[in-house]
C-alpha cells in the first residue's frame, strides 16, 4: 500500500505526541472523528428538497388578472 510499516507508524505517533502534547490529542482525534462522521453523512444522504414556494414575477401576476376578465 503506502509502505508505512508498524515501525514507521509508531515513529510518526511520537512526532504527532510531541508536536501537540498529550493534553490535546483527544481534542484531535474528537475533531478528526465527527470530520469524518460528517463527511460520510454527507455523502451518503440524498439532497433536501428545495420546499419554498416560487413568487410570480410582478409582470406574470398582471397578465393573469388581464386574462381574467375575458
Amino acid at each position: 500500500m503506502l509502505g508505512l510499516g508498524i515501525q514507521e507508524l509508531v515513529i510518526v505517533l511520537i512526532i504527532i505526541l510531541v508536536l501537540f502534547g498529550a493534553k490535546r490529542l483527544p481534542e484531535l482525534a474528537s475533531g478528526l472523528g465527527k470530520a469524518i462522521k460528517n463527511f460520510k453523512k454527507a455523502t451518503t444522504e440524498p439532497d433536501e428538497i428545495d420546499v419554498t414556494p416560487n413568487k410570480e414575477a410582478p409582470e406574470e401576476k398582471g397578465k393573469d388578472e388581464n386574462n381574467k376578465g375575458e
